[in-house]
C-alpha cells in the first residue's frame, strides 16, 4: 500500500477513534491534551470489567506529538503479505529523546470494510446523531512499550543523521526493535508509534498497511460432541468467506457448513456503551459449522475443512469420544483459562497461566490418552474485545481440533445489565453470550438456554449455567430435576455435575442462594462429583452437604484418598478454576469441609471405569500431580 493511502487510512483512525464530544485524558510533556471529562479517568469506567489504561486507550483523543522530528520512522520487517501465524519485527528509528512512555500499537479496522466507518462518520457529522456506537474506525489489538528493547532508553543503537562542515556528528538518533506475534484476523493491520503512554497518547509515526495473504482462510477448527453416541462430531471454524464450505473426513465423506455470524446489533449495552458495541468491536468474519456423521466411537479419523476458493486447512487427526454406557473414559477439565500473548505485548485482558496449561494438555493429547475436554466457564475473557476470540481459538487449536471440546458458560461470557442474566455485573463486556454460543455450539435446548447433559463412557455429565436462573421455579431447575432423575446408573454409574460458579470456596465468591436451591438435588440424585470454576485456584472437599462433612475419604493401599460411594452420603466438590487467570491465594483459615487447597496453574485429569473414578490435579508447569483422589463403587 502506498504511503498516501496509508496516511489517509490512519487519519480516519484519528478522527473516528473517539466518540464525539469526548476529551483527552491527562496532560503530558509531549501532548497538548488535558483532562476535562470524568470519562477520561478509570473511575469513569467503573461499570466495565478488567479496567486498565490499555483497555481504555481508544477512548482517548489523539493528536500529533509536540516537537518536530523529521527523522522519526517506523518500519515492519516483512517481505510480501502476512501469513496466518508469524512473528514479525517492528523497528522504530530516528528518535531524538527515547522515553519510557513510548509505545507501539498494532491497529486494525474494527470492520472488515475499511470504508464503512468513515462513511458512517460523515453521516453522524451531518445529522448530529451520536447515539450509534462505535464512532471508532480502528482497534488497538495489542501494544508494547519500546523500552522492551533493553537498548532503547540508553540509546545503545545510534545513528548519525546530520554532520557539520567538519564531518562531526551533530544530530544522533536512537532506534529499537520489537517482536510481535500476528495471527490472521482477516482485517488489515498497521503499526503505530505513540508517545505519552496510554493515558494521553499522541502519534509519532505510522507504518504502511499490512495485508493478510488470504483473509478468507478457514482457521481455528474445534470439535464438540452433539450427542452421547460418539458417532457424530461437530466441527466449527472461522473464515472471512460467507459462502458455505466443507469438512472432508473419514476417507471420502463430506458435509457442507452452516454459516453464521453476529453484529454489533447483537451485543448488549447500557447508558454507558459497552465495549462490545463501542471501542471493543471487531468484525468476527463468518463462523462455519458442520456435523461429521457415520463415525465410530473411540476411533481415530482425519479431516480437513475449507473450500477451493477460500483455501483448505491442513489434514488433522482426531479421536471420537467413547459412547455413553461404555466402560472407560479419560477426560481433562478446567475453568477460567483465557489466553495470553506469545510475545511481550500488553493486551486488553491477559491470563498468564493459559499458555502453560494449553501446552501441557497438548502433550497429553498427543500421547493418545485423552478422550475429551470440559472447559467450565470463563472461556476466552474477550469481555467485549471481540478480536480476542480469534486469539483464544488460535491458542486452543492444538487440543480442540483433536478431541471433543465441551464448554459451560461463565460470567465473562454472559453477564450484563438488563440482558436476562441472573447476575447484572458488566463481566461479559456486552457480549451477553452471543459470541460464546456462536463459537461453541453445544447440545443445548435453545438459544440462551446454555445447559445440557451428555454421556461419555461410564459418565453422565450435567452441564448447567450458573449465570441463568436456577431457582426452584425456573426452567433450568426443572430441567436439572428431570435430567438427573432419568439417569440409568447401570449404564453410566458416575454422575458428574458441573457449571461455573461454586457452592463452596474458602475464598468466598459463593452465592449462598445457589447451594440452598440446588444442593438438595445433588444429594437426592446421588451426584458423585461436582466440578466448578470461577475461583482461580484448586480446592477439594470432603463428601459435603450443607457445609458439613457427611463422609471423609480413607487412605487406600497406595496412599490415595479414597471415597467409598457404596455407602453414598454426598458429592465431592472440586474447584478447578486454575487454568489461566491470575491465581487466587487462600485465607489463613478454611472451612472444615476443605481438604486440599493449591494455588498453582493446572488442570484436572480424570479416568473412570464402571467401578472407579480417579482424579488428579496436574501442575501445568512441572507436570507433577499436586493432588489425587478416587471414588469407588461396586
Amino acid at each position: 500500500m502506498n504511503p498516501p493511502h496509508s496516511t489517509m487510512w490512519f487519519t480516519f483512525f484519528l478522527s473516528c477513534l473517539i466518540p464525539f464530544l469526548h476529551h483527552a485524558s491527562s496532560s503530558s510533556s509531549v501532548s497538548p491534551l488535558s483532562p476535562t471529562n470524568l470519562l477520561d479517568s478509570i473511575d469513569g469506567f467503573q461499570n466495565y470489567t478488567a479496567i486498565s489504561d490499555f483497555r481504555l486507550v481508544n477512548r482517548r483523543k489523539l493528536g500529533a506529538c509536540l516537537g518536530r522530528n523529521p527523522y522519526r520512522q517506523i518500519h515492519v520487517n516483512l517481505k510480501g503479505e502476512l501469513s496466518d501465524d508469524q512473528m514479525i519485527t517492528v523497528t522504530v528509528s530516528g528518535v531524538l529523546r527515547p522515553a519510557n512512555s513510548d509505545w507501539v500499537g498494532m491497529i486494525t479496522p474494527s470492520n472488515a470494510d475499511v470504508n464503512a466507518c468513515p462513511q458512517n462518520l460523515i453521516l453522524y457529522e451531518q445529522t448530529g446523531d451520536f447515539s450509534e456506537q462505535p464512532l471508532l474506525c480502528h482497534y488497538p489489538v495489542k501494544a508494547q512499550f519500546v523500552s522492551n528493547d533493553p537498548g532503547y532508553i540508553g540509546c545503545k543503537k545510534k545513528e548519525c543523521k546530520k554532520y557539520d562542515q567538519k564531518g562531526k556528528c551533530i544530530v544522533t538518533t536512537c532506534s529499537a526493535s520489537l517482536t510481535f506475534h500476528v495471527i490472521n484476523i482477516r482485517t488489515d493491520i498497521q503499526f503505530v508509534f505513540f508517545g505519552a503512554g496510554f493515558q494521553a497518547p499522541c502519534v509519532l509515526a505510522i507504518s504502511n498497511l499490512l495485508k493478510f495473504t488470504n483473509p478468507k482462510k478457514p482457521l481455528y477448527g474445534h470439535l464438540s460432541s452433539i450427542d452421547s453416541t460418539g458417532t457424530s462430531m461437530r466441527l466449527t471454524w472461522v473464515s472471512g468467506d460467507k459462502n458455505p464450505q466443507q469438512v472432508q473426513y473419514a476417507n471420502g465423506k463430506s458435509q457442507a457448513s452452516r454459516v453464521t455470524t453476529f453484529s454489533q446489533d447483537s451485543m448488549c449495552t447500557s447508558a454507558l456503551p459497552s465495549p462490545a458495541v463501542d471501542f471493543g468491536w471487531h468484525d468476527p468474519g463468518y463462523i462455519h459449522s458442520a456435523v461429521m456423521t457415520g463415525l465410530k466411537p473411540s476411533t481415530q479419523f482425519s479431516y480437513r475443512y475449507g473450500s477451493n476458493s477460500a483455501g483448505w486447512s491442513a489434514r488433522i487427526n482426531f479421536k471420537t469420544p467413547p459412547s455413553g454406557g461404555s466402560h472407560e473414559l479419560k477426560f481433562l477439565a478446567f475453568g477460567d483459562m483465557g489466553k495470553a500473548p506469545r510475545d511481550a505485548s500488553i493486551e486488553h485482558y491477559i491470563q498468564p497461566g493459559s499458555l502453560a496449561v494449553t501446552k501441557a494438555m497438548a502433550d497429553e493429547i498427543s500421547s493418545g490418552n485423552v478422550d475429551s475436554i470440559f472447559h467450565i466457564g470463563d472461556i476466552s475473557y474477550a469481555t467485549g474485545f471481540l478480536v480476542e476470540w480469534d486469539f483464544f481459538l488460535h491458542l486452543i487449536s492444538p487440543v480442540a481440533s483433536q478431541v471433543s471440546y465441551m464448554t459451560a458458560i461463565g460470567n465473562h461470557e454472559r453477564d450484563y445489565v438488563s440482558s436476562g442474566s441472573l447476575y447484572i455485573t458488566p463481566d461479559s463486556g456486552g457480549e451477553c453470550g452471543v459470541p460464546y454460543e456462536t463459537y461453541f455450539p453445544m447440545p443445548t435446548p435453545a438459544k440462551d438456554k446454555p445447559w445440557y447433559s451428555i454421556e461419555q463412557g461410564s459418565v453422565h455429565f450435567v452441564v448447567i449455567s450458573t449465570e441463568h436462573d436456577w431457582s426452584r421455579n425456573s426452567e433450568q431447575y426443572q430441567w436439572m430435576t428431570k435430567d438427573m432423575a432419568s439417569v440409568d446408573r447401570s449404564r453410566t454409574p458416575w454422575l458428574i455435575f458441573t457449571g461455573h460458579r461454586p457452592m463452596y470456596s474458602s475464598c468466598g465468591s459463593v452465592d449462598f442462594r445457589f447451594p440452598l436451591a440446588v444442593e438438595p438435588l445433588l444429594v437426592a440424585n446421588k451426584v458423585d462429583l461436582v466440578l466448578f470454576g470461577h475461583v482461580h485456584n484448586y480446592e477439594r472437599t470432603c463428601a459435603v452437604y450443607k457445609s458439613k462433612c457427611l463422609a471423609m475419604p480413607k487412605k487406600g493401599a497406595d496412599g490415595v484418598d479414597t471415597y467409598d460411594n457404596n455407602n453414598y452420603q454426598a458429592p465431592v466438590h472440586a474447584i478447578i478454576g486454575m487454568a489461566g487467570f491470575r491465581l487466587d491465594g487462600f485465607p489463613p483459615s478454611a472451612g472444615s469441609w476443605s481438604l486440599s487447597r493449591i494455588s498453582e496453574f493446572g488442570y484436572a485429569r480424570v479416568h473412570t471405569t464402571k467401578t472407579q473414578l480417579n482424579f488428579e490435579f496436574v501442575n501445568a508447569n512441572t507436570k507433577k500431580i499436586e493432588d489425587r483422589f478416587r471414588i469407588i463403587k461396586s
